[in-house]
């Protein structure tokens, strides 16, 4: 039984959905309780080529389009949240590569992203938050290449990453590098700061860069345009996050239902309750709705139209929609729902970590917003007679 129909090709959801039943689901509360890095589960994912799915073939990858990227992340979001986000790192650091990084620095990565390399995409520093138009961590140049210094903090999927995407500093502004993790002067610290009650997929890591030397080429695209390539990556992988945020809302939907279905109160089945049978209505009609919209931006993500404002809604609602749908199912199954052993307690934390984690609610509110002021701002243009 399944409350959710393919939104695109079956033969792409269809191993997506079996491989989350079979191979991650068993694990997954193992792998929240003890903070892990999934990085058996990342190896299998890899060659079943979805962490490279998007990138072209000449490089490994299947040339898919974010579409049927998005159906296999919201699949392994219902299965694992945590390994779900162990690939959006992945994704992260392997498409801005893609899309800015010279063709030295393509052929000499990207083709590692089929072969299982985990990723990291090291932005974040301490104190700054969102706030990423000025970095502490500084790059200069040297005779064959690049030294950065600084710290990066609160870095996702960092503790089993063997490459990071850094933003760093120079005199021309804020630039991605590509930095391996055996390069000298790279090492990584944990902090119980960083330490989260959701998403956990390994203790998150502050970066520590103490003069590492990087070729010519480890700069990815254009120095001082790190801030946009940054946001423009960020935006395509916004639908992605939505697609997890659906996944974690559909296993709790679904298991809730499977509960209240069976479990008996006051002579009847609790689904039998009007109160009850209007919780899943209202949750399904949301739900269906929101993936409507995420399979919309991926299709704006994949035809080349503007795509800020769609996936920034995308991730805006399909999380706020995961923590309610959450709640809901901690409500319906009552103490239940509320127990350790029971899977619940997890897909609310994850639920509401990813409405701060990937872009809050409220920097995804400006976005959209920026978006609608600019909108109105050329029609303006369009309707002012000529002189």
């Amino acid at each position: 039984m399944t409350f959710w129909r393919y939104l695109t090709d079956e033969t792409v959801v269809g191993p997506a959905r079996e491989f989350a039943g079979t191979a991650v689901r068993p694990v997954a509360d193992q792998i929240d309780a003890e903070d892990l890095y999934p990085a058996d589960l990342v190896a299998q994912t890899a060659q079943q080529g979805w962490n490279s799915m998007t990138l072209p073939a000449r490089y490994g990858g299947m040339g898919a389009p974010m579409e049927h990227a998005l159906a296999v992340f919201e699949e392994l979001g219902a299965g694992s949240a945590s390994l779900a986000v162990s690939l959006i790192s992945i994704f992260q650091s392997s498409k801005i590569i893609e899309l800015y990084g010279s063709d030295s620095l393509k052929e000499r990565v990207l083709p590692r992203y089929a072969q299982g390399l985990r990723a990291s995409y090291a932005l974040t520093e301490g104190g700054r938050g969102s706030d990423i138009r000025s970095l502490d961590t500084k790059a200069r140049r040297t005779g064959s290449g690049w030294a950065i210094t600084g710290e990066k903090a609160f870095i996702t999927s960092g503790s089993k990453a063997e490459l990071f995407v850094v933003l760093a500093e120079t005199g021309a502004g804020v630039c991605a590098f590509a930095v391996d993790r055996d390069a000298p002067g790279v090492s990584t610290r944990e902090t119980r700061e960083a330490e989260t009650f959701g998403l956990r997929n390994g203790p998150h890591v502050n970066l520590i860069l103490d003069e590492v030397q990087v070729p010519k080429d480890a700069l990815i695209g254009v120095e001082g345009n790190g801030l946009r390539q940054a946001m423009v990556t960020l935006s395509n992988s916004r639908t992605l996050a939505a697609g997890i945020s659906l996944g974690i809302a559909r296993a709790a939907f679904d298991e809730s239902f499977a509960y209240v279905r069976e479990r008996s109160a006051f002579g009847g089945k609790v689904i039998d309750f009007q109160g009850i049978q209007w919780y899943f209505a209202e949750a399904a009609a949301e739900l269906d709705a929101a993936r409507l919209i995420s399979y919309q931006a991926a299709r704006d993500l994949d035809s080349g139209r503007e795509f800020q404002r769609s996936s920034s809604a995308a991730k805006l609602l399909a999380s706020a929609l995961a923590t309610k749908v959450t709640s809901m199912a901690v409500q319906v199954c009552g103490a239940h729902g509320t127990q350790v052993t029971a899977p619940f307690g997890r897909y609310f934390r994850d639920a509401k970590t990813y409405e701060v984690a990937g872009g809050s609610a409220e920097i995804l509110k400006n976005t959209i917003a920026k978006t609608l002021i600019k909108t109105a701002g050329r029609a303006g243009e369009e309707r002012r007679p000529a002189p």
